[in-house]
């Protein structure tokens, strides 16, 4: 899967850019701080979000002294890119395992690093509904494998989410899934 996004593109800091913004486009940063989090120096940085800057993929505002960047949610390939990267990092096969093969899944939702974009190799996962714990532990292992990130799964029932729900909204997630309400 790591070939996918390298085969294309040979800066591995400008994948790990096109991950940041286009797995999370709410997500905004600057440079110092992708700087630090990407573990890269600022230059490196400079050049690539310039590059994207360039090929409309980000848009960049001032605030103050720092420039902040973000996806450009207009770009006429942002649907496509940011279909890569959910394929990149695995996370569209894994929802559709667990809404195939366990259980009654309401909701789903990433929270924390991944939420924000951040690639860190731990992807934490809370689902709402009344999901098989077994099923769940053997699906988690082998996708784990497939996309070599680790999964941390919170499982909650409906009436647990509804307690839950204060504290998931101060900490950064990401809805990823919803069932439809029928009409």
């Amino acid at each position: 899967m790591d070939t996918l996004f390298s085969g294309l593109i040979s800066s591995k800091t400008r994948i790990r850019l096109l991950v940041r913004f286009f797995f999370n486009p709410e997500a905004r940063s600057y440079l110092r701080e992708l700087a630090k989090e990407l573990d890269v120096s600022t230059n490196a940085v400079r050049e690539e979000l310039n590059q994207l800057r360039k090929t409309g993929l980000l848009t960049s505002e001032k605030n103050g002294r720092s420039v902040i960047y973000a996806a450009n949610t207009k770009h006429p390939l942002f649907p496509e890119l940011k279909s890569m990267v959910g394929k990149f990092l695995g996370l569209d096969q894994l929802i559709e395992s667990i809404l195939t093969r366990l259980g009654d899944l309401e909701k789903a939702y990433i929270i924390d690093d991944y939420a924000e974009g951040k690639d860190t190799g731990i992807i934490d996962l809370i689902l709402v509904g009344n999901i098989d714990p077994y099923h769940l532990n053997d699906l988690s292992r082998k996708t784990e494998r497939y996309i070599k990130r680790k999964i941390r799964t919170l499982v909650l029932t409906i009436e647990e989410f509804k307690s839950f729900e204060p504290t998931l909204v101060t900490r950064p997630n990401l809805l990823v899934w919803t069932r439809q309400k029928q009409r």
